[in-house]
This record gives structure tokens, sequence and C-alpha cells, in this order.
């Protein structure tokens, strides 16, 4: 099924049966250097032929997205790998072995055929082969491997949903291809295999908990936070404010009890003020909480719920139009370290611990 919206071709497709010619038109698009948004298991990405730099720059310039801020890679299969990653080191091939297809990226040193416009001068890629059997179907099909970002303006929350991507980009790419809702709700963990013991540069599906078990020892990377002013990043996610809903953010964190307290606190100061008030909690938290707006992004006992739904609970706050959001942490362990990272980039600072 298909349909027009701001000159945006958004076509429907099946996600468990990804064939037909809705995917042959968009993998004709991508090999002729068009922009194609799609599923993903994680979120939406924003396609291009990654071997094709003029393509790739389409995408920073869709996103509004900085020149610095490196791409991902996506392939459909590990005889792919050959062409964008100079070197597989023995730990890297043990983890495409355990979580590939998935949610987890690895920084290889890059061939000579990825231009420079996909890492932004850096000599290393990121590379994953995602489980989402629409992106795996596109990819094979169009016969190159697609350099993706998440499908949004730069800086606001990832999209889940094709709703998510138009509401962004209708206008911006070429074509939208609908699978449905994504599944794991935050983007792939992101690890850089050029250096032992590796690093890990972005939480996400994969947990570090997952990863030591495999391979041990991992390090975090001490610019997870932010890159240093003037550092290339050399991950997406690590520079720039990310994931920001229209009204400013304020996370809390600290044990539940004393970060509910904090939040009422908070609630109450804002409305006496006549401000406009959004609480984003788990569901065990609900009835702790007045406000004018009150959303569930899942419970703490299945932190994955978390992070399934936190990206369109962001935006959801938009469409209520609140004029400040407090948001509750969570604990960092298991994927629950992939949900504070999101949450703490779209706080831009704004954290209260208690």
């Amino acid at each position: 099924m298909e349909n027009l919206v701001k000159g945006t071709k958004v076509l429907v497709v099946d996600a468990a049966h990804p064939d037909g010619a809705e995917l042959a038109e968009a993998a004709q698009v991508l090999r002729s250097g068009g922009l194609v948004a799609f599923p993903t298991e994680t979120v939406y990405g924003l396609g291009a032929n990654a071997l094709d730099g003029q393509a790739v720059a389409r995408i920073f310039a869709a996103k509004g997205r900085p020149q610095d801020n490196p791409l991902i890679v996506h392939v459909a299969d590990r005889e792919a790998v050959s062409q964008v990653a100079a070197v597989v080191p023995p730990k890297a091939q043990q983890l495409m072995e355990r979580f590939w297809p998935g949610p987890l990226t690895l920084v290889l040193p890059k061939t000579p055929e990825v231009p420079e416009e996909v890492t932004c001068g850096l000599q290393s890629v990121g590379i994953r082969m995602p489980s989402h059997p629409v992106a795996r179907a596109l990819i094979r099909a169009a016969g190159v491997p697609v350099a993706a970002p998440s499908a949004n303006l730069s800086g606001r929350p990832s999209p889940t949903s094709a709703e998510h991507v138009i509401e962004d980009l209708a206008g911006r790419v070429d074509v939208i291809l609908d699978g449905g809702e994504t599944g794991v709700g935050v983007e792939s963990t992101v690890l850089d295999m050029t250096v032992d013991p590796p690093v890990l540069l972005r939480p996400g599906g994969v947990t570090v908990e997952q990863l030591t078990a495999e391979i041990g020892p991992v390090n975090l990377d001490k610019a997870m936070a932010g890159a240093a002013p003037g550092e290339k990043p050399r991950s997406p996610g690590m520079k720039y404010k990310h994931y920001a809903p229209k009204a400013p953010l304020i996370l809390v964190d600290g044990p539940v009890l004393a970060m509910q307290a904090k939040i009422r606190d908070l609630s109450y100061e804002y409305r006496e003020e006549g401000r406009r008030v959004g609480i984003m909690c788990c569901a065990e938290s609900r009835g702790a909480y007045q406000a004018d707006v009150i959303l569930e992004y899942g419970s703490r006992a299945q932190p994955e719920t978390l992070a399934c739904d936190l990206f369109a609970t962001l935006r959801a706050f938009d469409r209520h139009q609140v004029d400040v959001i407090l948001a509750e942490g969570v604990s960092t362990a298991g994927i629950g370290l992939a949900v504070m990272n999101r949450l703490m980039r779209a706080a831009a600072g704004r954290v209260v611990h208690v």
C-alpha cells in the first residue's frame, strides 16, 4: 500500500513477509542515491548507500545532523562485513556469532571504500547486522551496505513507529517503509573493538553484563556522558543533546521514595507558578503523583518495557503541550543503563540527585 506525504512516499510492508514491489522500489531508491527510512528492531533508521558519499551527505542535510557525528553501517550478512571492515579481531568475531543479527554495533578499522562522510574523518566504522526482517530484506535487495542513523530530526526522540518518522522527516526523504512499531525501543549498543579491552561507547539493546559474560572485561568510555569540547565523537550519541521533547525535561534520580517526594515537591512548585506539568514515571509510581499529565513508560520490574516505550512517551508529552517534564530515574542494571543514558541526554544537564 502506498501513500504520499509532503512528497515522501510511505510504503506499507508486511514485517512478517517483507517482499514484493514496495521493498523492490525502496531498494532501487537506495541504489540510486536516495534516502529510505526503515524499521529495525531498535528504532527506525534513515538509510543511504554507505559506499556513496553524496548519498550519505543527504542524511546529514535531511536530519540537520552535526557534520562530525559518525554513522553506523548496516549489513545483511557476515559476508558483507569485509566490504567495510579492514580487520575483524577474534573477540569481534565471537560477538558476531553470539549477538548478530541484533542490537550490537562493533567499531572496527574501516576499508578505503567507506567514504569519510560515513565516519566523519575517523579511520574506524561502526557496523551492525539488524535482526528486523524488513531491514535485512531491504539491505539484501539493495545489494549495498546501508549507512543509517535514527530517522528523526537531530536532537528529537528517536522514532519507534512510521508515524514518528512522518512527523519529523516527511518532505525531507524519498521513501518511508512502514513496518509497524519497533521492539527494543532504544538504539544499538556500540562497542569499540579497535582496542583491548573493548570500550563501550553507547549502551543499548545488548547489555554490559551480556558482553562481559561473552568476552570478559569491557571498559566504559569516560565520554559516554558527552564527548569533550573539540573532541570528535567516536560513536553516534556521544556529544550532542539527544532524544529531547519540546518541553524541558528534568531527570530526578535516587532511592524511590526520596525521588517520588522530590518530584511531588517540584510538581507543586511549578504548578503554583502556573506551569503545565508532565510527570514521566514507572507504572509502580503512578499513584504517588498529581500533575496535569502523568504518563507511564514501563515497569521497574520489567526494565525492557522502559526501553520499549521510552521514546514514544517522550513524544507523547509534545502532544499534551506541557511546559515542563519531571522524569523518574531507574536502576542502571542491564538495559536500565541505556534507558538512563537516553534520559540524561534528553535532560541536557537538568539532573537532580536525591
